[in-house]
């Protein structure tokens, strides 16, 4: 990050799903920065009953936290709102209710402490997550792969992003989640299912690889998903039911089909990426499901054949959290970007906006 004339110190909201977070970052004179602290509280036991996460129930969880959790970043960074130069907060995109949750006391507390105010989109804090942790250059290749969110990002800049691909239907968090409902393991599914695969044989069930057969970057999971339903009712239809070793079986095919999906796109997306010469080629990785280990080795093997450094930053800091906000912020915040009250939250907030739309538009704008 450039250089600044002082230090500056940022406060991040984040409430853009079901985890509510907040977070104090400092950037020194010389465009370091550093996180001086990071809270988050997450909604799993609220959710649980019901298979995903419910908008209402979050909304209402968001708004009862978010003061606690700026509370306590604050003394945990040892500071008071005194010492806070600007507040960062997500206004999208993500579940409506609990964006505006966040919007809302980030402008409360901006208002009240006369405090510049940076409203960050969701996957740029994701997006520029590697630079936070790692001081990658521009341009780098970024894989946000997560519950929500699988595109192909090239990271010019703090509101510069050329997609190359993405989902065109689920997310493979959400596969995960669903492939877990489909086989009676408990959420979040992804490391339940991932558990589960590391006591399978991956090779019993041949599961799709949507898309391999056409050009490009663009993903599809759903269908994989539907595959591994009807395998698993030909198996119950046969047996009467699933053994724990079928259930071992069906999540390692997954995983192995997942894995796979990605390390050819991902070799594709770099093929493109790399035609342009970076100087030090980089590909990093975000989102809850870089912290799968196949899939980690998977992405990790394809950069290293194609002379690209892989960068992953640390598993609290690729799934969400406010630092990677607070880090956007202060980056927008030294391009000059500033927001006042009339910022509003956004459901649907592209990155790309020369790009046509992953999932469609509505009235709202382009979804992805």
């Amino acid at each position: 990050m450039a250089a600044m004339t002082e230090p500056l110190i940022l406060l991040g909201l984040e409430s853009s799903c079901d985890d509510t977070a907040a977070a104090v970052l400092r950037i020194d004179a010389d465009g370091r920065p550093k996180i001086l602290s990071s809270v988050v509280h997450g909604q799993t036991a609220l959710h649980a009953d019901f298979g995903g996460v419910v908008p209402e129930i979050a909304a209402r969880a968001h708004a009862e936290k978010l003061d606690i959790c700026v509370r306590e970043a604050l003394t945990a960074a040892h500071l008071t709102l005194r010492d806070v130069g600007a507040v960062a907060v997500t206004s999208g995109p993500g579940l409506i209710g609990g964006v505006i949750a966040g919007v809302m006391c980030a402008k409360g507390i901006a208002a009240g402490a006369g405090l510049p105010l940076i409203g960050v989109n969701h996957l740029a804090g994701h997006a520029l997550t590697p630079r936070l942790t790692h001081d990658v250059a521009y341009p780098y290749l970024m894989l946000l792969v997560s519950g929500g969110h699988c595109q192909f990002l090239i990271v010019r800049g703090a509101d510069d992003f050329t997609r190359l691909g993405g989902t065109i239907d689920d997310a493979p968090g959400e596969a995960f989640d669903k492939t877990a409902r489909l086989l009676g393991l408990p959420q979040p599914g992804g490391p339940n299912v991932e558990r589960e695969a590391l006591k399978g044989d991956p090779t019993r069930f041949r599961f799709p690889r949507p898309l391999l057969d056409r050009p490009g970057c663009d993903m599809s999971f759903s269908g994989l998903k539907t595959a591994l339903l009807r395998t698993r009712d030909e198996i119950v239809a046969q047996k009467f039911g699933l053994t724990r070793q079928d259930r071992a079986d069906l999540c390692a095919g997954f995983q192995a089909a997942v894995r796979d999906v990605l390390a050819e796109k991902t070799r594709r997306a770099l093929t493109a990426y790399l035609a342009e010469a970076p100087a030090t080629p980089v590909i990093a990785v975000a989102g809850g499901v870089a912290a799968n280990t196949a899939i980690r080795a998977g992405l990790e093997t394809v950069a290293a054949e194609m002379g690209a450094s892989f960068v992953a930053p640390p598993l609290a800091l690729c799934t969400d959290n406010a630092a990677m906000i607070a880090y956007a912020g202060a980056e927008l915040f030294a391009l000059g970007h500033r927001d006042d009250m009339t910022l509003a939250a956004r459901p649907r907030w592209p990155l790309d906006h020369t790009s046509p739309a992953m999932l469609g538009s509505g009235k709202k704008g382009a979804k992805a």
